[in-house]
């Protein structure tokens, strides 16, 4: 059979299956490319939102560790404000003796 073009008159090509073949292998590999975009597309996302939840893990613990550096501070002042009241309970029977009348 021949086919018309506005070129002129060609022979209609008939595919082998050699050709048949090469061209089911290019859509397979095409569907497999889709898939593997579309998998590494996922996988990006899923990356990306594990970084801003590790960045946001890691502010967390930052404020944590400051609140923790806060009240180590606030806890040594009132150790020392402790040991000064617990020295002038210890010296007040002495003074109590030196202000006593005798």
């Amino acid at each position: 059979m021949v086919v018309k073009l506005a070129s002129g008159m060609l022979p209609r090509h008939r595919s082998s299956a050699h050709e048949l073949e090469l061209e089911r292998k290019v859509e397979t590999l095409s569907i497999k490319l889709l898939r593997a975009n579309a998998e590494l597309r996922m996988k990006t996302i899923y990356a990306s939102r594990l970084e801003i939840l590790v960045a946001e893990r890691s502010e967390m613990i930052d404020q944590l560790h400051h609140r923790i550096d806060q009240l180590r501070d606030q806890n040594k002042k009132l150790e020392i404000e402790a040991e000064h009241y617990a020295d002038m309970v210890r010296i007040m029977p002495q003074l109590e003796a030196m202000l006593a009348p005798k």
